[in-house]
């Protein structure tokens, strides 16, 4: 702004353009109308105005590429999902049962599953046998007690209970002897809860890691199913809560999520909670069968600072039109805690029962899920049995097992494996491909890639201002061609790797692809 254009301070109340001339002042004005049209017309072009207002301040957190959170433009790169690998199956495997969770406690790994009591003879047999029981599982289910006595199925029924097993490589199981619970006549077994029906159905423990947790309630679990096959749409049992020191002795607190309202049933699958480090709070993804296309089983969020008191729960129905999905497997990702994976099952009611496992994802604070790509992420696969009636699920967690591998476990016994990182990159062909990101801020000195590319393939990043101007020295000319596969890969541009004197601006990274996978990203000391 020149001379001519300053609030004149000098003489209080005095006009703002006084002592001006006609032609000057015709001049000034013309002046600030081309500033207002250049204003309006910046504002109307996407990414003009709100670099510096918007500027995604992502720190020295890792970033992956699931969704397209700093992505501004792509021109000839594309989003790729890659398949999990099916490792052979080991000698000693997690047995095929329903709702499994996989914690990772340092370096030991710790399954739990639902099962049921060897000696538990059916519905109609036991209760036959029980009486007695009946009143109470109609006051803990609401459901009719001519249906119970005559033995119709019972998700969650007096037999259940819940197992342990354990393992260094997160490959071979053991199925240690507890001596926790009596079941066919000894204590000799693996099993860690029985006799709470219904709530061991789906019991779906985690290890709290907020700091200010009780030592005594290090492990944390919901548990609850309401049971009512003949009572849907009316008010049922809600999700139980049980904390743990070791994650064998529990402890159930009572019920902590009500039935909520509005859906027509709840709570019938794995029902996942974990401490949010990200949102400082607990966070419940539950089942529901609320969606904009009826009603479809379907996934509500709610959350609790103290995991007694929760929220009005939120909707968030990620299906597609006419999609069922069942267990969610929302999930803390391990490198990334302020994103959510979530690896839910498709089923097909329409095509005998068959399913799938699908890829999600979510951010810390978001109330929905991104869905790149709606389609399988792990398909059936030839094994006959494989295409039966519910035969595909994931275990609850996804976890590394070795350098430049994370691991998911499936119902049937097998594990499978990704890169690190690896659910979604951004990829490029034989022909290059540019990718821009938002206007960002970083804290860091060090600009580290997890990338692949082939042989004849190639990376290179530029750093622009917020303007989209080229950095001096950091050109996409300036970089060194990264042609490699590594999970840390540092960048360098003239051969110097320190960027320290752009931590804290606002810059964009320009990335250019060929034949390439480029899978995260994160700025580093």
């Amino acid at each position: 702004m020149s001379a001519d254009d300053q609030p004149n301070c000098s003489r209080q109340g005095s006009p703002r353009h006084a002592g001006l001339g006609p032609s000057k002042l015709n001049n000034h004005f013309m002046r600030l109308s081309i500033r207002f049209i250049a204003f309006v017309i910046c504002a109307c072009i996407p990414g003009c105005m709100r670099a510096a207002d918007s500027a995604v301040d992502i720190g020295s957190r890792l970033e992956l590429f699931v969704d397209d959170f700093l992505i501004e433009r792509m021109e000839g790169v594309q989003f790729k999902l890659h398949q999990p690998v099916r490792m052979p199956r080991p000698k000693s495997p997690l047995p095929d049962r329903f709702y499994c969770t996989v914690l990772k406690d340092g370096e030991l790994f710790r399954a739990y599953w639902r099962d049921k009591d060897p000696n538990y003879p059916g519905a109609k047999k036991y209760f036959a046998a029980h009486p007695e029981e009946v009143a109470k599982y109609v006051e803990a289910t609401g459901m009719k007690a001519e249906r119970i006595i005559a033995g119709v199925y019972i998700a969650g029924h007096p037999g259940t209970v819940v197992r342990y097993a354990e393992s260094s490589d997160g490959h071979e199981w053991t199925f240690p002897k507890l001596g926790l619970v009596e079941l066919a006549g000894t204590k000799q077994n693996n099993a860690i809860l029985k006799d709470l029906p219904p709530l061991l159905s789906n019991f779906t423990p985690f290890i709290d890691t907020n700091p200010n947790a009780p030592k005594d309630e290090r492990y944390k679990a919901l548990g609850g199913h309401p049971g009512y096959y003949d009572k849907r749409g009316g008010p049922g049992s809600g999700l139980h809560a049980f904390v743990s020191p070791d994650g064998f002795r529990w402890k159930m607190i009572g019920e902590v999520i009500p039935y909520p309202e509005g859906t027509t049933h709840a709570f019938d699958s794995q029902n996942v909670s974990f401490w949010s480090e990200a949102e400082q709070q607990y966070l419940c993804y539950f089942r529901t069968y609320k969606t904009p296309f009826g009603s479809l089983p379907s996934i509500t969020r709610t959350t609790s600072l103290d995991y007694r008191t929760w929220t009005r729960p939120d909707f968030v129905a990620p299906n597609r039109k006419g999609e069922r999905l069942y267990t969610s497997q929302t999930h803390p990702y391990f490198r990334a805690p302020h994103i959510y994976i979530a690896l839910p099952t498709r089923y097909f009611k329409e095509r005998e029962s068959i399913t799938d496992i699908a890829f999600m994802s979510s951010r810390a604070g978001a109330k929905q899920y991104n869905r790149t790509f709606p389609g399988a992420f792990i398909r059936p696969g030839l094994p006959a049995k494989r295409w039966k009636n519910r035969s595909n699920y994931l275990a609850l967690n996804v976890h590394p097992t070795g350098r430049g591998e994370m691991s998911m476990w499936h119902k049937s016994g097998h594990r499978y494996t990704l890169r690190t990182d690896g659910f979604i990159s951004i990829n490029a062909g034989i022909n290059r491909g540019e990718l821009l990101t938002k206007p960002i801020r970083f804290n860091g000195r060090h600009l580290q890639l997890n990338l692949s590319t082939a042989a004849g393939g190639l990376v290179r990043v530029g750093l622009q201002d917020e303007s989209g101007k080229s950095i001096d020295g950091y050109s996409l000319s300036d970089c060194s061609p990264i042609f490699t596969d590594e999970l840390d890969h540092i960048v360098s541009w003239n051969g110097e790797k320190d960027i320290g004197e752009l931590s804290g601006k606002i810059v964009r990274l320009q990335f250019v692809l060929q034949e390439a996978d480029l899978y995260s990203l994160r700025f580093v000391p």
